[in-house]
């Protein structure tokens, strides 16, 4: 059997400091921490990576590319399923880089390219939400004006911005855990659905009743 060949170092590094920055924030690791983490040294690890800020721009470009494979199928959703796949498939690759949000405020006050990069991300999922419900009402499940359909896109991209840090509050020393990323995820997901719950013809209502009965996770 061939043997698999090693991982590039600029990979492990960045799989390793993303694992880190998620688990105890951005602020909190170090570059000597990560380089201690793969036990190489901080002189190898600045070859590839100059500075933390370079590190969490090459992690902020990863999760926008995973966003964008996500996105342009929003306007594909024609009923409560598949609006409730796509968010919790959503929500999922938010969690996988769920310190760009939980160190969201420190992140923007402190990178350029995060400040600016941002911003588009919050349009872009305003855009693919503003799809889904166009899509919903196209299809006769959803009842809303066009310029209410944008506020509540607008709503739910709120949700899903600031979910992580409603986590973190409720439980700061486990909300970022790995072994807490689907109870995290299904709540995101299912409240933002609500979102949707009075603005849904009666036979999409029970529909999601049952979903949020069958996947809600206890508090």
């Amino acid at each position: 059997m061939a043997r698999k060949a090693p991982r590039r170092t600029a990979e492990r590094i960045l799989d390793t400091s993303l694992a880190l920055f998620n688990r105890y924030g951005e602020p909190g690791v170090s570059t000597a921490q990560i380089s201690s983490e793969l036990n190489i040294s901080p002189g190898n690890l600045y070859y590839h990576f100059p500075a933390k800020d370079v590190l969490v721009n090459a992690l902020f470009d990863q999760y926008v590319q995973h966003l964008n494979e996500l996105l342009p199928a929003a306007p594909d959703v024609g009923d409560v399923e598949n609006a409730w796949f796509f968010l919790h498939a959503l929500f999922e690759r938010v969690w996988a880089y769920r310190f760009l949000y939980r160190d969201i405020n420190h992140l923007l006050s402190n990178n350029r390219h995060l400040e600016q990069s941002m911003k588009n991300v919050l349009l872009d999922k305003t855009s693919a939400f503003k799809g889904m419900l166009q899509g919903l009402s196209h299809a006769g499940v959803l009842q809303l004006e066009s310029s209410d359909r944008d506020d509540l896109a607008v709503h739910m991209v709120v949700m899903l911005t600031w979910w992580l840090s409603y986590e973190y509050v409720r439980d700061p020393r486990h909300a970022m855990a790995d072994e807490h990323a689907q109870r995290s995820v299904l709540r995101g997901a299912l409240h933002v659905m609500g979102l949707l719950l009075p603005h849904l013809d009666a036979a999409s209502r029970e529909h999601l009743r049952q979903l949020r009965t069958a996947y809600m996770p206890s508090p």
